[in-house]
């Protein structure tokens, strides 16, 4: 089995590394990271950076598709390369997922018209300029295509996907194995839980650029 998780120029590094650290101990799975050209990828911090180790055309029909989001989505969202990509490796892929605005990637590549997804809460509601039916859940699935929500969300995406492949056990060994037990000191994880003010705060000056 073969998961190719797609960064690009400013992606947001735990899109990549939480499916990375979940889904990807799948038994027997290689976990490829592509773009469009081999070599190292900036994430959005500038300061940080993940290999390419294939270029799209290397890779021509991963079992599992996972697309990252970021600030350079934006720039992205009417590139033939990756687009024409994501359509060829989604006719065979068994399932196609995307995590924060990765789903807009999904959405303009036409996956998403009339099905349910989720993205980065700011930037939840450009899904429907694709035809897609938005929604706050944190993961969700409608059909081979899995979305979740922001950033850390990821993890828990490629814990629920793992578990519908490998069985819930099999989830709740690698969940172990990691130690991903959530003890947040602060309950200002949602915008509808944290205080107001720092929603709007947040809202104003975002670093997601919309297209």
């Amino acid at each position: 089995m073969q998961i190719a998780i797609v960064v690009f120029d400013r992606f947001t590094a735990l899109d990549a590394v939480g499916p990375y650290e979940t889904l990807g101990r799948l038994p027997g799975a290689e976990t490829v990271f592509v773009a469009e050209r081999t070599g190292l990828v900036r994430s959005d911090t500038g300061n940080l950076a993940l290999t390419a180790d294939k270029a799209f055309a290397e890779v021509s029909s991963p079992d599992i598709v996972v697309v990252a989001g970021g600030p350079g989505q934006a720039a992205l969202m009417e590139n033939q390369p990756l687009l024409d990509w994501l359509r060829a490796a989604d006719a065979t892929s068994t399932w196609t997922t995307s995590v924060c605005t990765g789903s807009l990637l999904l959405a303009a590549a036409g996956f998403l018209d009339g099905r349910r997804a989720t993205s980065h809460w700011l930037a939840l509601d450009q899904l429907k300029r694709f035809g897609a039916e938005p929604t706050p859940e944190r993961v969700v699935f409608d059909g081979k295509y899995v979305t979740a929500a922001g950033v850390s969300s990821g993890i828990d995406m490629g814990l629920t996907l793992l578990g519908r492949i490998a069985g819930d056990e099999y989830a709740q060994t690698v969940q172990l194995a990691t130690e991903y037990d959530p003890q947040p000191p602060y309950d200002a994880g949602s915008p509808d839980k944290a205080p107001a003010h720092l929603v709007e705060e947040l809202r104003a000056m975002s670093r997601f650029i919309l297209t």
